[in-house]
């Protein structure tokens, strides 16, 4: 839904049965984010040979247009080569309560080759309608399983502890030193590794956060492909 000055409105269900509203006002990617830096940089290498260029800098942070943070159950796309990437959330709502949730980054693989900024704005990044008080959870990121799965099978794609990626202290500071720790933000954190096998191109996608105390929390959604244009 959107509010009269046209953002999105987003509501999550916490565990405790209430419910946040955020009114989207900023919505940021971040990018290259694995806590092992090394890694990263293996990982940017062999993206350059498959035509991706190298961000100036590690981590990165892309904005993207707020509309772009939807909870929907379907993504529309021009081809067939987009897919999506299981990311946790923080949220600031629009009382300044900081939430955690579980996101999908959906991404245009071809655009990507042109510029990775340009394919986060081609196609939305799927949120959970739940979400947790980061407050609450933040003392055990270590047992929280983040996870992305592929097709009608459901083929699991990713699966790593949340603590694979920088953690949200490291990105509420960068957004501090922004002046955007305020209500209306969202930053998704960036993903993990696709594993081998699974088809990351396929027609379903879907993502989940497993704690041992809150549960689990997930989006899925279809992946549909667009008509054919005219001209």
């Amino acid at each position: 839904m959107s509010n009269n000055a046209g953002f999105n409105v987003l509501t999550f269900e916490l565990p405790d049965g209430s419910t946040s509203t955020v009114t989207v006002k900023r919505l940021l990617n971040a990018g290259y984010a694995g806590k092992n830096q090394e890694e990263v940089r293996a990982h940017i290498d062999e993206l350059a040979e498959l035509g991706v260029p190298a961000p100036t800098t590690t981590p990165a942070l892309y904005p993207v247009s707020p509309y772009l943070a939807q909870q929907t159950s379907q993504v529309q796309v021009q081809h067939s080569e987009t897919s999506g990437e299981s990311e946790w959330a923080i949220i600031i709502d629009d009382n300044g309560n900081e939430l955690l949730t579980v996101a999908s980054d959906h991404t245009d693989r071809k655009l990507e080759t042109l510029g990775v900024a340009w394919s986060k704005n081609a196609s939305p990044d799927v949120l959970s309608n739940k979400a947790w008080p980061l407050s609450e959870i933040k003392n055990r990121f270590d047992n929280i399983i983040l996870r992305g799965w592929v097709g009608q099978n459901r083929d699991l794609i990713q699966e790593a502890p949340m603590t694979a990626l920088l953690e949200p202290t490291y990105w509420l500071n960068v957004l501090e030193e922004r002046g955007e720790r305020i209500p209306g933000t969202i930053l998704l954190s960036g993903t993990i590794t696709m594993k081998t096998g699974p088809n990351q191109f396929a027609d379903a996608w879907g993502v989940s956060l497993e704690d041992p105390e809150f549960g689990t929390i997930s989006a899925e959604y279809q992946v549909e492909k667009m008509s054919q244009p005219i001209g």
